[in-house]
């Protein structure tokens, strides 16, 4: 798995700030910027983050490039939809001896990760047959959730925020989850201030929603603060 932030809004905390004062001046955005300075601005966003007031966290954007996930991921992730998206066509780029996934069960199971590339393999023999005699568009058929993609995803921090909140949980399926908090990483070393709450609800708000199939992760939490 490859995650790079190819490029985000300049200056994404003060632009946050200025977009919330806004809506209390009677000046343009662009005296208000040039006006914050950094601890005001740190000082909005966690104000903002308190209230629960996320709607000028909208204004602000982070593209990511993301490759070398598998097609199961990318199922997961375009649920998200208050997103963009673009992703390689498997219609008009060909997936000839694709690349695949192999998750960590089957890694650490000789058994399973032999039956496991020895599906593959004849998949990809099947798919290169395919290929001979029916469009690509067609002969993508037999290619397994397993194949890698590569995809460009732009959210707003709003989304992101949501995003990190579902995706960093433990109970998030494992790869989607690698992707989440490599995401997350990148953009706290941009907008620390904007991510600094960002999570799952176990550790940013004290609550699981997860129900009966909780991982038990906020006792281990609660715990932790008793013990201190």
């Amino acid at each position: 798995m490859r995650v790079e932030l190819i490029q985000h809004t300049p200056e994404p905390e003060k632009v946050v700030a200025a977009a919330a004062r806004l809506c209390y001046s009677a000046d343009p955005v662009p005296d208000l910027l040039e006006r914050l300075d950094d601890a005001t601005v740190a000082r909005f966003v966690r104000k903002l983050q308190e209230m629960g007031h996320l709607s000028p966290f909208e204004h602000v954007s982070f593209q990511f490039s993301i490759d070398g996930v598998s097609r199961a991921l990318s199922h997961q992730l375009v649920r998200h939809r208050i997103a963009s998206y673009s992703q390689r066509s498997q219609r008009y780029v060909s997936e000839k001896g694709f690349r695949f996934v192999t998750p960590p069960s089957i890694k650490r199971n000789p058994k399973a990760l032999e039956h496991f590339e020895m599906v593959m393999a004849r998949l990809q023999e099947d798919y290169q047959e395919l290929l001979n005699c029916v469009p690509a568009e067609d002969a993508r058929y037999v290619l397994p959730n397993a194949c890698t993609t590569s995809l460009m995803a732009t959210f707003n921090v709003r989304s992101l925020l949501n995003f990190f909140e579902h995706r960093t949980c433990l109970r998030a399926q494992w790869e989607i989850r690698a992707l989440a908090e490599k995401m997350l990483g990148l953009v706290r070393e941009v907008a620390p201030n904007l991510f600094r709450e960002a999570g799952p609800t176990c550790v940013t708000q004290g609550v699981c929603h997860e129900g009966t199939y909780s991982c038990g992760r906020l006792k281990t939490l609660e715990g932790k603060k008793e013990a201190t």
